[in-house]
């Protein structure tokens, strides 16, 4: 099913369609399969075909049994996740359910648009209908890396893979790509304005112990994007991925205890354990980010124009510069050489871009520099950067030498394509799976009836 490529397109999918129910009336006309303890509804297909179609551009028609096949597939896998014992954290959960949620609100405006657009009482029960679908997508998710987390494939299946390819004409094209360096100077709070959010929160540490509610405080102070629906509240285990600092400020209090200020990567933290149970603990905690005065800004935006002019000049190299001035740890000890997250490599495809960057680099040759330009990271740190393009690569059919990470990528990816299809076809015959209507009369690829 070439054309899906996974679950997270559910979401998307879900709430376009329920969009698409206020308009349309679409009936939910019951049950068209259930795998495991997972059911499919009708109109789930109905939706889902809607949305793809969609995507297409109204291009290209799915078949409902393709979906459905692929909707069963997702639901097998969820199913069995539960089964194995997968476990997904509250985190990742409300992490997960806040970015949607921000994405919603930057498409519509405001919360109380989303909420009324996609039918929901409120944003509590739209958020409870998110959290659903989140973790399901995170099970899902995790059950698939179990299954396929100990392929890998040699050099020598590689180049069979690329030499199959060139065989039979399907070598692959690659658009135009670049290899990035960046400098970063980062604009730091005062010693002052440190000091104020360590008052303010020592002040609200006092106000708890006496009586407060920590769950208000939260929602009224802390800077903690998930705090709207969570009010600061998280399940923890020593395993959970959270910042160093907060695990062990967790598990360093008693019941109803509340920490001292601590700092971590994101800013300055109090935390109160509210509930113990056994390995796992019900904490709370209120972030602060000290504000950066526009004068520190500034400094910061002097700094590295004076650096760029420094290396336009030639009085020193972009790679003496980075070690010399950038504030990046991860990229200061590499020459500033950015690393694509999605490929593991030097190499960014232009057209698969983020199109903030996008913008900034398209137009620029190779050794060109970008003008400065500030970012605010998730952390809350604020920047200032300029990227080099250190390569550019025009586009080009795969070449096995000069491609070997992407064929390499390639190979593995059918490689885990063929494990994952031996596991749907082993699993379904351990699974209770049901079909009504036209849906057993369907020529799927795998045997999905008894």
């Amino acid at each position: 099913m070439k054309f899906i490529k996974g679950y997270h397109l559910l979401v998307t999918v879900l709430f376009s369609a329920i969009a698409l129910n206020a308009q349309q009336k679409i009936k939910i006309d019951g049950v068209a399969a259930v795998v495991g303890d997972k059911i499919i509804l009708d109109s789930d297909i109905v939706k889902y075909k809607q949305e793809i179609e969609s995507r297409s551009e109204g291009k290209t028609e799915f078949k409902d049994c393709d979906i459905m096949e692929n909707i069963m597939t997702q639901k097998l896998l969820a199913h069995h996740a539960v089964i194995d014992s997968i476990l997904v954290s509250d985190v990742e959960v409300s992490s997960g359910v806040q970015r949607t949620l921000d994405h919603f609100k930057s498409q519509l405006g405001s919360m109380d648009k989303v909420v009324a657009l996609y039918g929901f009482e409120d944003v509590e029960d739209l958020t409870n209908e998110l959290t659903r679908i989140e973790k399901e997508n995170l099970l899902i998710q995790r059950e698939r890396q179990s299954v396929v987390k100990d392929v890998v494939v040699t050099p020598e299946e590689v180049r069979f893979f690329y030499n199959d390819l060139k065989k039979n004409g399907d070598l692959p094209n690659f658009g135009i790509e670049v290899e990035l360096s960046q400098i970063t100077v980062q604009a730091v709070p005062t010693k002052k304005a440190v000091d104020e959010v360590l008052e303010k929160l020592n002040g609200i540490k006092k106000d708890i112990e006496s009586g407060f509610s920590m769950r208000l405080k939260a929602i009224l102070y802390s800077e903690d994007p998930g705090v709207a629906q969570n009010g600061g509240k998280y399940t923890i285990t020593r395993q959970s991925q959270f910042v160093k600092e907060f695990k062990e400020a967790a598990f360093s209090l008693d019941e109803g205890e509340v920490s001292e200020p601590f700092k971590s990567q994101f800013g300055y933290h109090i935390l109160q354990v509210e509930k113990i149970k056994g390995q796992q603990r019900d904490v709370r905690h209120i972030l602060m980010q000290p504000k950066v005065e526009q004068s520190k800004l500034d400094v910061a935006k002097e700094k590295l124009e004076s650096v760029r002019a420094e290396i336009l000049a030639g009085d020193i190299t972009f790679e003496d510069a980075v070690v010399k001035h950038s504030y990046d740890k991860a990229t200061r000890l590499n020459k500033g050489k950015l690393v694509n997250p999605y490929t593991n490599d030097a190499k960014f495809e232009l057209n698969k871009m983020d199109p903030k960057l996008f913008a900034k680099v398209d137009k620029l040759k190779e050794n060109d520099i970008t003008e400065i330009f500030f970012e605010e990271n998730r952390e809350g740190e604020k920047i200032y950067k300029i990227i080099k393009i250190t390569r550019r690569i025009d586009a080009h059919e795969a070449d096995l030498s000069k491609d070997y990470v992407k064929i390499q990528q390639l190979a593995l990816q059918k490689k885990q394509q063929e494990t994952l299809e031996k596991w749907y076809a082993s699993k379904i015959k351990d699974t209770y799976l049901k079909l009504n209507g036209d849906y057993k009369t369907c020529n799927f690829k795998y045997n999905w009836l008894p």
